[in-house]
């Protein structure tokens, strides 16, 4: 069937000024997106409170190796994931991409007794915040506790929600080679290696260690300018 000359000249200027350019753009891009940077939304606060809900994470998709666009299947590899790095991954349930911290790396042990976590048979140390820059974001318990976690290779924020059920013990896994334990900084609110095993090193994206940028889910997407551009 023949299209009538009176629809074909809007139909090339349609294809010639934007079907083809976005066709090239998306050919260039995409591919690139998949393999080298990316950003990935985070919707709940299991990361909490070192990533917001609401928040835009950059991905670096070139932190440990370089991957075939699209797919999982590595071309080189240089480096791999590191105590407290911040990971994006499938998860082995689902295949959903998570974003979690590295707790345990091959040939750790890991163990949690009521919230603290030991590797290797040494617990780590925890300072109660007094005060801290998240105040006013927490909305999931009134007597949330927002604590620093001092490891070997420095510290970070973790969160407990003492009104919630959750996993806060368990028993010491040790981590196989070519595998990895993760875990969620709002301890109490997140699905993780407690719940769905040990990731596989294939399975791992990149890392993320900046917001790109931020909306506030709980008051209308409005946007969190102080969080930028920020570090995590």
């Amino acid at each position: 069937m023949n299209m009538p000359k009176h629809l074909k000249k809007p139909a090339l200027y349609l294809w010639r000024e934007w079907v083809r350019p976005a066709a090239v753009v998306a050919a260039i891009v995409l591919p690139l997106k998949s393999a080298l940077a990316d950003w990935n939304w985070v919707p709940t606060g299991s990361m909490k409170p070192t990533i917001l809900e609401g928040d835009l994470v950059l991905v670096n998709k070139l932190a440990y190796d370089l991957k075939v666009p699209f797919t999982l299947w590595r071309l080189a590899e240089w480096d791999n994931p590191k105590h407290e790095d911040i990971v994006v991954f499938f998860s082995p349930k689902g295949e959903t991409r998570l974003v979690k911290r590295v707790i345990g790396v091959p040939g750790d042990t890991i163990e949690l007794r009521n919230n603290v976590l030991l590797r290797n048979g040494q617990p780590m140390e925890y300072e109660l915040a007094a005060s801290h820059p998240f105040a006013s974001e927490i909305h999931e318990d009134a007597q949330a506790q927002v604590v620093r976690e001092r490891t070997e290779v420095g510290s970070h924020w973790v969160m407990a929600l003492p009104s919630r059920p959750a996993l806060r013990s368990f028993a010491p896994v040790t981590v196989p080679e070519g595998q990895y334990f993760v875990m969620g900084d709002s301890r109490d609110n997140s699905f993780d290696s407690r719940f769905f095993g040990l990731v596989e090193r294939k399975r791992i994206v990149g890392r993320t260690s900046r917001v790109v940028l931020s909306f506030d889910k709980n008051h209308y997407y409005a946007p969190r300018f102080k969080r930028t551009l920020a570090p995590l």
